[in-house]
This record gives C-alpha cells, structure tokens and sequence, in this order.
C-alpha cells in the first residue's frame, strides 16, 4: 500500500479573522523575527495574497517577497498588513517563565 504524504501549510487552516489574529499573536509572543514573517505569510496566503496587498497598499509582487521565507520585510509592511487583517500592535510585559 502507497502512502500519500503532503506538504502541511497552517494557510489550510485558518478560516477565520479570529483564526489568523490568534495565530500571529503566538507567532509574535515566540520574539523569533522569522516565525511571525512565516505566520504573515501563512495569514496572507489564506486570505488572498492581492487582498491584502490592496487592503495594506502595498504591490501584491513586493508582498509576496516580502513575505517569503527570503524576505525581509519593512516595519512599515508588518504594521500595513497587521491593520489589513483587522489587528493592531500591542507591546504587554513578558510573563515569568515558570
């Protein structure tokens, strides 16, 4: 019997705003720059690449590659696309580890 083995990508899963907003709050609690770019990538993707490079502004080309595992995106890019998705940026005191 073959088995079937396929790429998992969290963009399958995220269906809802509640979803991807939970999901990039984890990404961005981790403090490792390139988890919370995957996870905007991730988010993106699952809500349509050129929406939201329409709803952040920015070249639907430039935020794919933005994004991409390669990228480095602007400050300015994160802050548009975090808004595009209904969110805004907090800063909380760490919590002790336990």
């Amino acid at each position: 019997m073959a088995m079937t083995i396929r790429r998992w990508d969290a963009s399958d899963y995220l269906e809802t705003t509640e979803d991807m907003l939970a999901y990039l709050d984890e990404a961005a609690r981790s403090g490792d720059p390139a988890l919370l770019r995957a996870a905007l990538g991730d988010i993106a993707k699952a809500k349509g690449m050129a929406e939201i490079a329409r709803a952040a502004g920015v070249g639907r080309e430039s935020l794919y590659k933005s994004l991409s595992s390669t990228g480095n995106p602007s400050f300015q890019t994160i802050v548009k696309v975090i808004d595009a998705l209904g969110g805004q940026i907090s800063v909380t005191p760490k919590t002790p580890a336990a």
